[in-house]
């Protein structure tokens, strides 16, 4: 087992011990102000393409198309009474902390996308991206989150690829939990 590997479990162990009570109130909150099931399971791409389902605390309604966010006509009208909070909040985003334990995704990576967003698979592809494991943050995610467009995600992307270490994967944690803490470049 790799110092990032055990890094990334540690980490989420404390992490899950630390948000256990949050996410029930979380799950009660998604339960009682929507129909259908607490998680949202979706298929993302990770390392090599290879397609892994990831959990999230449900912000969308029922038989809302599965495309990106960005993609949907009028997101907001999708969303659940508490899915505008949850997301800028990224509370929403707890439940892959469980992808993190089963080793499909690290604390820190290029974020896992849908399947139709093949423009920044192949992207990913062409420049060795592919073959790190997705994270629950990374570098393009604390320089513009949901403002990037895909030829600056895979610039961000890149440049982490080259500085990857544990000490910077420290420093983009850090970005993160104080982006996260201020709702910074949260769209939806």
């Amino acid at each position: 087992m790799n110092a990032k590997r055990i890094i990334d479990f540690t980490i989420t162990l404390l992490l899950l011990l630390v948000l256990f009570i949050p996410s029930l109130i979380v799950a009660l909150l998604v339960k009682s102000t929507s129909k259908g099931p607490v998680l949202f399971w979706s298929g993302r791409v990770g390392r090599k393409r290879q397609v892994f389902k990831v959990p999230k605390f449900r912000t969308m309604v029922q038989d809302t198309p599965l495309l990106a966010t960005r993609d949907l006509h009028e997101p907001k009208h999708y969303l659940t009474p508490i899915g505008a909070f949850l997301r800028k909040s990224s509370l929403d985003e707890i439940p892959q902390l469980w992808c993190v334990l089963k080793g499909d995704m690290s604390l820190v990576g290029p974020r896992p996308v849908i399947e139709s967003e093949t423009d920044l698979l192949e992207l990913r592809e062409l420049y060795g991206i592919d073959e790190m494991l997705p994270g629950l943050t990374g570098w393009a995610q604390v320089n513009g989150r949901d403002f990037l467009s895909t030829q600056e995600k895979i610039k961000y992307d890149r440049e982490y690829k080259e500085k990857q270490s544990i000490i910077f994967d420290f420093k983009i944690m850090i970005i993160t939990f104080w982006k996260v803490v201020f709702a910074h470049d949260v769209l939806y």
